[in-house]
């Protein structure tokens, strides 16, 4: 067993299919299969039930992803060990994000890439939940994303940004029920169609938890999982959306509107596992200032 096998078994597992993971590591899915079978045949066992239409891991293969990613990580920590001590970094960061989340992170990516250019960056965006889910397995080595205090539990996070959330709407839109100071409150928000994000994005997390504050109860019109596609619906006048302000000002047409109290917000943090990280992920730690 070797860790190329390893890193074959891994990818097929994370990416659900022999195809999708040949493509991943840029060999022909003739060579993906023939090493799985090679492993399994060494193991005695199968890693993977293969269907017409999905791959899925057998027991075995659930035990075995797990310990095969543990050992590739030791092997890259050992390999940016010996390159730290000769005075050159290298290895790989995978960084989970979600859509919209701190706009700046091109500006620690670009630190890193000056510094030290033989370290590789791969970035991976997903669901909260999901990201969560991939600190904890190691697929994902840090993360910059907004948890809630109970999503928190068991990793190490730093504070990088708190903002509010505002109103969006159409150019020009003039929006019944706002106050005097042209602000609304959640029950008047409530009454407007809303263009919402899908559950389990960190937005639309943050929104639910605002209206339940308020005690008001409301209604999507419309529920998209893409920044772009809500900006589309609201500039076309088909509904107002709920989102932070760093994202709305990505859209300058549209007009904004704060909210007068129980203002929905979110904080945006970098959060990675518990333990010493790696040389390169360190690295990439020290420019998120």
């Amino acid at each position: 067993m070797d860790l190329r096998q390893m890193e074959v078994v891994v990818a097929v597992a994370e990416e659900r299919g022999f195809t999708a993971a040949a493509q991943r590591l840029h060999v022909v899915q003739s060579a993906v299969s023939s090493t799985v079978r090679a492993l399994e045949r060494e193991l005695g066992t199968p890693l993977f039930d293969r269907t017409t239409h999905r791959v899925s891991l057998t027991p075995a293969g659930e035990a075995f992803v797990p310990a095969a990613r543990a050992t590739l990580r030791a092997a890259e920590q050992a390999r940016s060990a010996v390159d730290a001590a000769r005075g050159q970094l290298r290895g790989r960061v995978t960084v989970g994000t979600m859509q919209g989340v701190w706009a700046d992170l091109h500006r620690p990516l670009a630190a890193l890439r000056a510094e030290h250019p033989g370290v590789v960056v791969r970035l991976r965006q997903g669901a909260v939940t999901d990201i969560r889910q991939a600190l904890r397995e190691g697929t994902v080595d840090l993360a910059v994303v907004a948890l809630d205090r109970q999503q928190q539990r068991g990793l190490v996070t730093r504070l990088l940004a708190r903002e509010e959330m505002v109103l969006v709407s159409a150019p020009g839109r003039v929006l019944g029920g706002a106050g005097p100071d042209g602000r609304f409150t959640l029950a008047e928000a409530a009454r407007l169609p809303l263009v919402d994000f899908t559950p389990g994005w960190a937005i639309r997390l943050a929104v639910d938890r605002a209206f339940r504050a308020a005690a008001v109860e409301r209604e999507s019109t419309f529920e998209v999982n893409d920044i772009v596609a809500a900006s589309e619906l609201v500039r076309a006048d088909l509904g107002v959306c709920v989102m932070p302000i760093s994202i709305a000002d990505r859209f300058p047409d549209l007009d904004k509107h704060r909210f007068d109290r129980h203002a929905p917000s979110w904080k945006v943090m970098v959060v990675q596992p518990r333990g010493e990280a790696p040389p390169a992920v360190a690295a990439l730690l020290r420019h998120m200032a």
